[in-house]
């Protein structure tokens, strides 16, 4: 390992003039090496410097546009969310209204339905009563004619068991005096 070192450390002692070899000095030899390696970067890089610049610019403006895309979308999504909270906002004030409303209306048809049938029952109770007094007449003249004819059955039975030919006569012209007496006081 002492030979490698030493052949490198004589190489630092030769002569540059006439002859290639290392510079071992460091403060002399980095800077020279650093424009040597800029300027091949610079010379080689030129391209490949543009094409990375033309793809971040294409990046920049993907990414601007995507941007601006999410931008109108977001606005757009804004007006529609505050469209739909517009419509809920109303449909929930209808449907308050359908609720109050629907609820008065429940309670006048509920109204409506115990007045009329309040009136109904009313109606029905007077056609009950009426029915009821016109069974208890008709059945108060059956009665009436029954009695009428079972008495008129038992006078022309005792008439005709007792009734002779002069009684007959009398009878007829007593009824026939009446009936001439009636017609008297009518004219």
């Amino acid at each position: 390992m002492k030979t490698v070192t030493d052949s490198f450390l004589s190489l630092g002692y030769w002569s540059s003039a006439g002859s290639f070899g290392f510079n071992t000095d460091i403060l002399a030899t980095n800077p020279i090496n650093l424009s040597v390696v800029l300027g091949v970067l610079i010379f080689f890089g030129k391209g490949v410097l543009l094409s990375l610049s033309d793809l971040l610019d294409n990046r920049k403006q993907r990414i601007l546009k995507t941007i601006r895309n999410s931008e109108e979308l977001r606005r757009g999504a804004t007006e529609q969310l505050e469209k739909a909270r517009a419509r809920l906002r109303k449909v929930e004030m209808e449907a308050d209204q359908f609720r109050v409303n629907g609820y008065s209306d429940i309670e006048r048809e509920k109204s409506n339905l115990i007045y009329s049938t309040y009136k109904t029952l009313e109606q029905l109770e007077i056609y009950k009563n009426e029915t009821i007094n016109f069974e208890q007449q008709r059945a108060s003249n059956q009665v009436r004619q029954r009695v009428f004819q079972q008495a008129l059955q038992g006078a022309l039975g005792t008439l005709n068991s007792s009734l002779n030919n002069e009684l007959h006569l009398r009878t007829i012209n007593a009824n026939i005096g009446m009936f001439g007496t009636l017609t008297e006081i009518i004219d």
